[in-house]
């Protein structure tokens, strides 16, 4: 899939105090993961309240997918269209996705599909182009562009039938373990 470049703007403070731009260009955090999907870093932050003293990119921090205990991450995903009964691939280990997506499959739920995966974080969720599907546990939601979901820390997975690739903007913010997890869950398989 094409790697469409997203512009960063990231603005602080010069020794002075005087407000500056810091960054703006096409992020060069930009991975393929997955069906071919391109993940583009944005900002990382590592705690809260936000340290806004420095100027280096923190953007330049190895990462996988949950934001770092109590921080939060943001980032843009271009989701390439799969193919397939349902969009599920096949011949992929969910447990060597969930590795490479820096999630321990220990803590995951209910394995609904290849993708299907959760996060201890509150996360936005904002469609900028395209369709996708978020299915949940017995459940599906259909986005387009302009939709937004707020979701907190459900087991999900992401999935693109519509043929076309779909961009969503993701806000991830560290969140306490929800006392639904703390139920007697099936392990990931």
């Amino acid at each position: 899939m094409e790697k469409k470049p997203v512009r960063r703007i990231v603005t602080g403070h010069d020794k002075d105090g005087k407000a500056v731009v810091l960054h703006d260009g096409p992020t060069p955090y930009v991975g393929q993961r997955g069906e071919g999907n391109v993940v583009s870093l944005l900002w990382i932050t590592n705690e809260s309240p936000v340290d806004l003293s420095h100027t280096r990119d923190q953007a330049s921090q190895k990462t996988g997918v949950p934001p770092p205990r109590n921080g939060s991450i943001l980032r843009v995903v271009d989701f390439a269209p799969q193919s397939g009964s349902g969009g599920e691939p096949h011949g992929i280990d969910h447990n060597e996705i969930l590795k490479q997506m820096g999630i321990d499959p220990a803590t995951q739920g209910y394995q609904r599909h290849t993708f299907t995966h959760r996060t201890r974080s509150i996360d936005y969720a904002i469609c900028l182009e395209g369709e996708i599907d978020m299915l949940l546990d017995d459940t599906a939601v259909h986005m387009k562009a302009g939709d937004i979901m707020v979701q907190q820390a459900t087991n999900h997975a992401w999935v693109n039938t519509s043929g076309k690739p779909c961009r969503i903007c993701f806000v991830l913010i560290d969140s306490e373990v929800p006392p639904s997890w703390k139920q007697d869950w099936k392990p990931a398989k």
